[in-house]
């Protein structure tokens, strides 16, 4: 056990707005619920601002969420793929093979089933939707942070998350747009791949220009320092959206408080699940604790940003669908934040070094 007993860190070592998103985030859903309530008209006129269907307001909003995600992809990390083979692939199996599609089979268990008593059909079909967007979305780049939390492997989380940014160029819609037919909702194809492109492949484009100008100006530390200045605006733009959001669903909340908590019942028990499976053969495989806690904690985390894009371009602002994702990103950073715990308490199950894997 060499070095292994580095102490693990403290959720001081997030930033502010990363160490307490959930609490950022519940009050950014009162004060949407607050502003539906006392100012409907603001909500009302933003949303007239649109083209081609497409909310400008919030298009920017998102451009906000994802462009400095983008901005830190290094393509030319992919080459170290064969670093860290075991970690990479029970990373992207569980994140391609497996999470869509039970997230999908969680939904249709609980929302046309356990709880068809609780939820008009056609809100149980919006919020399956919802949740069948969340599953399909891959990591963040807030898996940096969960990873740094647990003294991860940096270059096996930049190269996992990198070669996850990559298959979700091609795989998210094609994915989405099984899963959503296989449940019997219209997908507007032309909507879905506009909004890929739109919130994936032209900021993941743009990012990786702007990645190229700061390298040439200063190196790494020039990227580092662009991140540093801009992460907070993604968070923003996050809560911002929150707001919206729950401007236009405040009344449904205020009239079915249970709806929440019925929405968080399925994404809680994935996101438990998940990560137990992929922590569970990372330890049956003898990888390393720094690249398995990474491991099992990039397959748990979910796009939420990319969620809560597409279900708004698909099936509007105000939909169930959008509602579903933004329950997805209020219940993330708790559930995290416990699976590190977690992680940390059991890392003398892992072999400490780097080794093989």
């Amino acid at each position: 056990m060499s070095h292994q007993e580095k102490a693990a860190p403290s959720s001081a070592d997030m930033g502010l707005f990363e160490r307490y998103l959930s609490l950022w985030v519940a009050a950014a859903i009162v004060a949407g619920i607050a502003l539906g309530q006392w100012a409907p008209a603001i909500p009302e006129a933003l949303s007239r601002f649109e083209y081609a269907q497409v909310s400008i307001p919030i298009a920017v909003l998102i451009w906000a969420m994802i462009f400095p995600m983008m901005a830190q992809i290094d393509f030319s990390a992919i080459a170290g793929v064969r670093r860290q083979p075991k970690g990479l692939a029970i990373t992207t199996t569980v994140n391609w093979l497996i999470k869509p599609f039970t997230m999908a089979a969680l939904g249709v268990l609980f929302f046309n089933y356990f709880f068809a008593g609780l939820i008009p059909p056609d809100d149980a079909q919006a919020y399956l939707a919802g949740v069948i967007l969340l599953g399909a979305a891959p990591c963040t780049a807030m898996v940096f942070v969960w990873s740094n939390l647990t003294r991860g492997d940096a270059t096996y989380t930049l190269v996992q998350v990198s070669v996850n940014d990559v298959i979700m160029v091609f795989a998210f819609a094609p994915i989405v747009a099984f899963l959503l037919g296989a449940t019997d909702i219209v997908v507007p194809w032309d909507t879905l791949l506009l909004s890929v492109g739109l919130y994936v492949m032209l900021p993941l484009f743009v990012g990786y220009l702007a990645r190229q100008r700061l390298i040439a100006q200063g190196g790494e530390a020039a990227v580092d320092r662009f991140k540093s200045g801009v992460q907070p605006f993604s968070i923003i733009g996050l809560l911002v959206t929150v707001v919206l959001l729950f401007a236009f669903q405040g009344e449904v909340i205020l009239d079915r408080p249970l709806v929440i908590a019925l929405i968080a019942v399925p994404l809680l028990i994935q996101s438990y699940g998940i990560f137990f499976l992929a922590y569970g053969v990372a330890r049956a495989w003898g990888i390393p604790f720094n690249v398995a806690a990474p491991c099992a904690l990039i397959g748990t985390s979910n796009f939420f940003e990319l969620a809560v894009a597409v279900a708004i371009s698909l099936f509007g602002l105000g939909s169930g669908a959008a509602l579903a994702t933004v329950v997805g990103v209020l219940v993330e950073v708790p559930v995290m934040l416990s699976l590190v715990a977690f992680a940390n308490r059991t890392r003398h199950w892992f072999p400490a070094s780097e080794g093989s894997s």
